[in-house]
């Protein structure tokens, strides 16, 4: 009785591997690349997100306040603990996504329409976006590239593909984590990354998403 149930442990996650290759296969080639091209931004995106690069390093404020020891003989300074917290960007999850919707941009995607869905899923990802302390910015997945993808079409009929990625992978990465890089320390995380979840992270999957929908 317990062999089927161990196939659809081993196999299932398997087959939704599979299945998510194949969606982002069908979704890069629907921004103008080869089976090949999008075959090999995929691999890069997948390799890539094991790569953290740090931007730059903030002090974060101590919970542990200076204070002094007063014995009959004899007294202790204890200075306050000091905690840095360095902010980095994921190849894969932001590095990549945000330099592809750039050259999509420069070549495939209708440079207004795209200028107007970045405003419209920035200022949605903002106003969703939630500071989480322990786990990150917290957002509703399927939001920005509904709305990215909305956008594209009612601006872009005629090539909506390339303008609901752009709209929605610059949309987010602004919206979500630029915009709220004020509050990151809030996180009381010492190593924060954009984009950390690799390939599952929402700047990668919402153009994935953006541009099948569209």
């Amino acid at each position: 009785m317990l062999w089927p149930l161990l196939y659809i442990l081993i196999f299932l996650p398997m087959l939704m591997a599979h299945l998510f290759f194949h969606a982002a296969v069908f979704s890069f080639s629907r921004l103008g690349l080869t089976p090949k091209g999008a075959f090999l931004l995929f691999t890069l995106s997948v390799l890539g997100s094991a790569i953290n690069i740090p931007v730059y390093k903030q002090r974060l404020p101590s919970r542990h306040p200076d204070y002094l020891a007063v014995h009959p003989f004899y007294f202790f300074y204890y200075p306050p603990k000091v905690n840095y917290q360095v902010i980095c960007v994921n190849v894969g999850g932001a590095v990549i996504p945000v330099l592809f919707s750039l050259h999509l941009l420069a070549t495939r995607a209708d440079l207004i329409p795209s200028l107007l869905g970045i405003a419209v899923v920035t200022a949605i990802s903002k106003a969703l976006a939630r500071i989480v302390p322990g786990v990150g910015i917290a957002m509703p997945a399927f939001v920005p590239p509904i709305a990215a993808a909305l956008v594209a079409l009612l601006l872009a009929p005629h090539n909506p593909a390339p303008v609901a990625y752009v709209s929605g992978v610059l949309g987010t990465f602004l919206g979500a984590d630029i915009l709220n890089l004020p509050r990151i320390k809030q996180l009381e995380a010492q190593v924060v990354s954009i984009g950390g979840a690799g390939i599952f992270d929402g700047i990668f999957l919402v153009g994935l998403v953006a541009a099948l929908l569209s």
